[in-house]
């Protein structure tokens, strides 16, 4: 869409009010909305201001002015406001300079696109993530100096079958049960159809619905894959509509990792291939109808896969999830069909365009736009140094033995590893200028001051069980 059908489009829809949405450095939608008469063609040149020391992990107060603007091809009605709203999502751009902001995570991300052309390697990466996430009925919780505690409810929890809920209608998933059940113990299908009917009208090309594996309302919806930056933007698009439609029904939608302790945590596997002229470059005769250069992409990603978490796994909860010994793969291999691997090819179909690499250890929580950026230019990193990545690892790893676990590289354990590996490994995340180091140094910093210390300073209610008596 061009600007001037941007403008016409919101004619035809008698919008009223434009609202403007951006991502934040870390990873949620920041929005300011304008009344309609600011839409003007001239828009899409000028911008408009707004103050940059508010946003996290961006601009000091004495160097504050940015401008948003709005890329037109994102145009749609918001489905959620009152007031007819059209939407688009911008870019942000230095007032002085008019520079693109090199810490605009959707920045990021379109410098990795023109990255890959310029490599002449390919001209699209495709990218279709798995976002699962939980709906509950209920959660409170808060950290003082004397008290800290979190409580959350489902009724469909399987904590809930004794409960006076007059009645107790039963038909609830059991711990890792809830994989596919038809109503009435999925009590939330029509929630997530009417998720996935509201993703289509905003112009998302959506596959399915189910229930997840966790009792107490996991679910997932899976959209299709998309060029890299239009996938990002699907991805913000996905949350939002998620979390309003649950909010709209009385209840509350959360893409935190690990919220239910004794079941499944929620992960986002990432589907991922390179095309070139319309033709897919990940599909040949070897391991698993791979490519050489499928094969040297999945090189680069088991190479940095503990700086890729640093962005995937981006959270201190998301390491409650990626634990050894349970569900979430942790451990560096790759596979044909094997879920134990942290990297795996799917099967489903034989044909060369379906041919791609599923990464499994992502979760949700995470800035799509950097995560698909630093996946990309890993697994670039990986064809143009021809990196092997060994022999595959077929057996189910959660069954072997400790000498045989012991060759197996695994992820970090915790964030601060991640920053860690992240400090060490970077060289790859630079090139074409897509990650800068201000932009690392300044992950790493925000992480670490808000996330990780926050969380070491603090003590655990378990460690009060564990530790009260000593």
């Amino acid at each position: 869409m061009t600007p001037k059908e941007a403008v016409e489009f919101a004619k035809k829809n008698n919008a009223r009010i434009l609202d403007l949405k951006f991502m934040d450095f870390i990873g949620s939608w920041q929005h300011f909305s304008v009344p309609i008469g600011e839409l003007e063609e001239s828009l899409f040149e000028d911008g408009l201001g707004f103050d940059g020391s508010s946003i996290r992990g961006w601009q000091a107060i004495n160097n504050s002015d940015m401008i948003v603007i709005p890329d037109p091809g994102t145009t749609v009605m918001d489905p959620f406001m009152k007031d007819a709203t059209v939407s688009m999502i911008c870019n942000i751009f230095d007032p002085i300079t008019k520079e693109k902001y090199s810490r605009d995570p959707r920045n990021i991300a379109q410098k990795a696109e023109a990255y890959l052309k310029s490599t002449g390697i390919g001209d699209t990466a495709y990218f279709g993530p798995e976002a699962e996430f939980f709906i509950f009925d209920n959660v409170q919780y808060d950290s003082t100096a004397n008290e800290s505690f979190y409580s959350i409810d489902s009724e469909e929890g399987t904590w809930n079958t004794g409960s006076d809920e007059a009645p107790n209608l039963g038909h609830k998933p059991r711990h890792k049960e809830g994989y596919f059940p038809v109503a009435p113990s999925d009590t939330l299908q029509d929630i997530r159809s009417e998720m996935m009917l509201l993703m289509e009208q905003v112009g998302i090309n959506m596959e399915c619905h189910h229930h997840e594996v966790a009792t107490g309302g996991q679910c997932e919806i899976d959209m299709r894959f998309a060029p890299l930056v239009n996938c990002a933007d699907n991805l913000m698009w996905y949350k939002y509509i998620v979390k309003n439609i649950a909010r709209a029904h009385g209840k509350t939608a959360t893409f935190m990792p690990k919220p239910m302790y004794g079941d499944n945590g929620t992960g986002m596997h990432t589907h991922q291939s390179i095309w070139k002229d319309g033709k897919p470059l990940m599909a040949g005769n070897g391991y698993a109808g791979f490519s050489d250069l499928g094969m040297h992409y999945i090189g680069g990603i088991l190479k940095h896969a503990k700086t890729i978490c640093a962005f995937a796994a981006p959270t201190t909860n998301s390491y409650k999830r990626l634990v050894p010994g349970f569900e979430a793969p942790v451990n560096l291999a790759y596979s044909s069909r094997n879920r134990s691997a942290s990297i795996r090819i799917p099967m489903y179909s034989p044909s060369p365009k379906a041919k791609r690499l599923e990464i499994r250890f992502p979760d949700p929580s995470c800035n799509g736009y950097l995560t698909f950026a630093v996946m990309l230019m890993a697994g670039l990193d990986g064809i143009e140094n021809k990196i092997d990545p060994g022999e595959p690892m077929d057996k189910n790893i959660y069954s072997l033995g400790p000498e045989e676990l012991a060759s197996i590289p695994t992820l970090p354990h915790s964030l601060d590893e991640a920053l860690q590996a992240l400090e060490k490994d970077h060289e790859f995340m630079l090139k074409g200028d897509v990650f800068t180091q201000d932009v690392i140094d300044t992950w790493i910093e925000y992480k670490r001051e808000n996330e990780v210390d926050p969380l070491r300073l603090r003590p655990h209610p378990l460690e009060f069980h564990m530790y009260y008596d000593c």
